[in-house]
């Protein structure tokens, strides 16, 4: 189960931000990618017990899920993909070239109380 090293890892961020700017974490922010490898109910799971014991114990973890978008160069768009298995456009059915978005873990903001 990596998601426990991944929770003890956002805590551990969280709690050397929370410590250089003398305040409480309440909730961390997390985008989270179709894509990430992480399963998010595991993540919720473990982000409690990784948090028990230290700065951030009673805080939240709050999960941005992020579809997989993708670039079709037969639309010349961007397309968001209902699978993450099949990389084919939706509109027009050719292979999507690039993925732009869904392989995000990215903790991207703090709720503080000081």
């Amino acid at each position: 189960m990596h998601e426990l090293s991944i929770a003890l890892s956002i805590v551990e961020l969280a709690e050397e931000e929370a410590a250089e700017r003398s305040v409480r974490v309440t909730a961390v922010h997390l985008k989270l990618g179709r894509l990430s490898g992480v399963v998010r109910d595991a993540l919720l799971a473990s982000y409690e017990m990784a948090a028990e014991g230290t700065a951030l114990a009673g805080s939240r973890l709050v999960i941005e899920d992020i579809p997989v978008l993708g670039f079709c160069p037969g639309c010349n768009a961007r397309r968001t993909l209902e699978g993450a298995v099949w990389f084919v456009c939706p509109v027009c059915e050719s292979p999507i070239s690039e993925i732009v978005a869904g392989r995000e873990l990215e903790v991207y903001a703090l709720e503080i109380r000081e």
